[in-house]
Order: structure tokens, then sequence, then C-alpha cells
């Protein structure tokens, strides 16, 4: 069960959304605007946002950094765009999600559990308040906290998403092209920008790709997270792939824009 912001102006299409999450044991609250939707999230807890572009009142993309500006409450976009640059904008603009129109009740159904699973929320599969520990690393899903030998760590939304992903498959060697589809929420993309969040993310963590601690890559493999003094896996671990780099600070500065939009530690 989740509690479930619909933002849709569509009163057919409204209806059907809150009877279908109704119908799922959903907690569901629903608006026709962006100024009502707004003010649901600043009043109330939500675990997910469905939130339809062609609004009345504002145009849905500007209505997602308006709730990224308030909320880190994951947002599944509701379409009939099919513009593939526009849902790109939207997805690095801090949707987590969309779907196009028109939809069935089981794909959103799938959608839904995806998110939330990712997100920690009680619509998912891990247990509400479950922290992630790996060493001396803390990680809280649901307050979106992160802590380092008790000290709290600033990280941006899409560091601790990313962050949080490795952290809740602990040891395991994560493929880059799965690291895009579940925190990017992209098929394809440049494996610089996992590259470049991997770099903010060692030195929040007081490490180097050369000197690894926590944050390992295997050449050709993947990404995986483990407490300091683990074995490395029979030499194939490494940090000299030259793309595991730290990359510059020009490299950094390109790309802060697309993950400054809002903090790891909640609402703001």
């Amino acid at each position: 069960m989740a509690r479930v912001l619909v933002v849709e102006d569509d009163q057919f299409v409204r209806s059907a959304l809150i009877r279908h999450l109704t119908d799922a044991s959903h907690i569901v609250r629903s608006v026709g605007t962006a100024l009502e939707a707004l003010r649901e999230v600043t009043h109330h807890s939500f675990d997910l946002v469905v939130l339809d572009l062609g609004l009345p009142d504002l145009d849905g993309a500007e209505a997602l950094k308006m709730l990224r500006g308030v909320t880190d409450v994951p947002v599944i976009i509701a379409t009939a765009r099919v513009d593939e640059a526009e849902i790109v904008r939207l997805l690095n603009d801090g949707a987590d999600d969309y779907l196009t129109k028109p939809f069935s009740g089981e794909h959103l159904a799938a959608r839904m559990s995806a998110v939330l699973r990712r997100a920690g929320t009680r619509g998912g599969t891990r247990p509400a308040g479950a922290i992630l520990c790996v060493g001396a690393l803390r990680v809280d899903p649901l307050r979106r906290r992160v802590e380092l030998d008790g000290r709290p760590l600033d990280l941006t939304r899409r560091e601790f998403d990313l962050l949080a992903y490795l952290a809740s498959r602990p040891g395991v060697v994560v493929p880059r092209r799965e690291l895009l589809a579940e925190v990017w929420q992209q098929s394809y993309g440049d494996d610089q920008t996992i590259d470049v969040h991997l770099s903010w993310l060692r030195r929040k963590l007081g490490e180097t790709a050369a000197r690894p601690r926590y944050l390992h890559t295997l050449r050709g493999v993947g990404v995986k997270l483990e407490p300091p003094g683990r074995e490395s896996l029979g030499g194939a671990e490494t940090a000299g792939d030259a793309r595991d780099a730290d990359p510059p600070e020009s490299a950094e500065d390109a790309g802060a824009s697309e993950d400054h939009e809002g903090r790891g530690g909640g609402p703001r």
C-alpha cells in the first residue's frame, strides 16, 4: 500500500486512475492543477506522485521543477507527448519514470512497483524503515539520509539514488547498463554520467578511484559497493581503467546542473 497523489485535470482519466489505485489498496488523493499539487505535497506526506503534463494552470514540466524544489517524493510522468528529447529532459529534471498515454492499469502498477522498490518505500518489496548498512556506511532510504562513521553526508538527489541502489546489493557487481536503467531511468546513455557521479561520491566518502574503500569498479563489468578490507576478486578489480579515474573539474562543472535539483536529505 502506498500514499499516491494523482495530478490530472481530465476527469475521466482521473477517475479511472483513482479507481484502479484504490482497488489496488493504495491511499489516493487527487487534484487537477499544479498549484493544488504543490499545496498537497507541502501539507501531506506521499510515497509517489503521478503527474500529468497537460495541466490547465502550469505545464507539467514546470510543475515538476517546482515539486523538486520542495520534495524528493518519486514522480511518474503521465503524458501523451512522445518527443524523446522532452522525455529525456524530464528524466534529467527529476522525474523517476514516465508513461505514455494511453496506458493500462497493469502497466501503471508495474512502473509504480519498480519506482517504489527503488525508493525503498512501503509500496515496494523492501520493509519500511530498513536501514542499509555497509561497513561504517548507513543509508536510510525512507529518510534519504546517509552517514559515514556517524557523520552525515550531504548528497545530491542522484548521488543518493546511486549510492542507495548499490547499498541494497552489497558486494554485488552491478552492470553500468543496469545503473542507467534503474537509477537514471534510461535504457541507453553515456557512461561518463555514471563516472562523474561515482567521482563525486568517492570524494564525499573520502576515497579516490586509485585508492577505493567502498566503491569499486571492475573493468568492463560494472560497479560494486562493499566494506573496506575485503579481498578483490582475483585481480579483476582495477582502479586504473582510464574511464574510472576521477574526471577533471571541468567535467564535473559541466554535469553539475543535471543532479543538483535536490539534496538527498529530503524536502528543502
